[in-house]
């Protein structure tokens, strides 16, 4: 908007702008709604003038503004890459380059290469695939571990829901096997009041634990994200 125009008028012609989308032939109402809250949703009209590739990438650089979780030289584990924007963020951070990459996603979807970014196609609940993100960072011990995953949906909430928290303890399980001694783990999850156990891990293995919520996630989501800092190293559960 531009600048030196009242605020009545700017609101006005916020109402006036907004895209409305018609249900087409063969599109469902809830495609269309979705293709409606995208048009008119600030962070991906914001994503395309900024380079990056999805609304994501603005959750995880609030995130870092807020608890500084990433530093230059750190190491980076990237889980459920695609389309790509939390690595895209990380990498300049960290200093990640082509010639000494300090970050490895990972994905069953196809995605565009990222300068300083090792990417793996390849689905993470393989059972292969926690040592070849390993190996793809030289054996040397991630210093972070993120998680963007989620399940393809069901429709059943409750279904989801499970499916989700089982791909996030998964994710906090393989970080609590390979985090570097201070490290940070971040997750997105989905509050639905099935995460006890997933939380009772992370404070155990871990000095700070929280729940965070970006201004870039969407008001009426169910979705948050875990943030747990200070990996106390190797240790033995009771």
């Amino acid at each position: 908007m531009t600048k030196g125009t009242g605020q009545g008028i700017g609101r006005r012609g916020d109402r006036d702008l907004k895209v409305r989308v018609k249900t087409a032939k063969g599109r469902k109402i809830g495609s269309t709604l979705w293709l409606q809250r995208q048009l008119n949703d600030p962070y991906v009209a914001r994503a395309r003038t900024d380079g990056y590739r999805s609304r994501a990438a603005y959750k995880l650089k609030e995130l870092d503004e807020r608890y500084h979780l990433f530093k230059k030289g750190q190491r980076i584990v990237d889980l459920g890459a695609a389309p790509g924007g939390w690595s895209l963020v990380a990498a300049p951070i960290v200093g990640s380059t082509e010639t000494a990459p300090l970050i490895v996603g990972i994905d069953y979807l196809e995605m565009d290469p990222i300068p300083g970014v090792i990417l793996l196609k390849k689905d993470f609940t393989d059972e292969d695939a926690p040592d070849q993100l390993i190996a793809a960072l030289g054996g040397h011990k991630p210093d972070v571990v993120m998680s963007d995953m989620a399940a393809p949906t069901t429709g059943h909430r409750a279904t989801d829901h499970l499916r989700i928290i089982a791909l996030v303890e998964l994710a906090a399980d393989f970080a609590v096997q390979v985090l570097a001694p201070g490290g940070t783990f971040i997750a997105k999850v989905f509050q639905g009041g099935t995460e006890h156990e997933l939380l009772a891990l992370l404070k155990r293995h871990f000095a700070t634990t929280l729940h965070a919520k970006p201004k870039a996630s969407r008001a009426d989501s169910a979705e948050t994200y875990l943030v747990a800092r200070g990996f106390k190293g190797d240790q033995h559960d009771e």
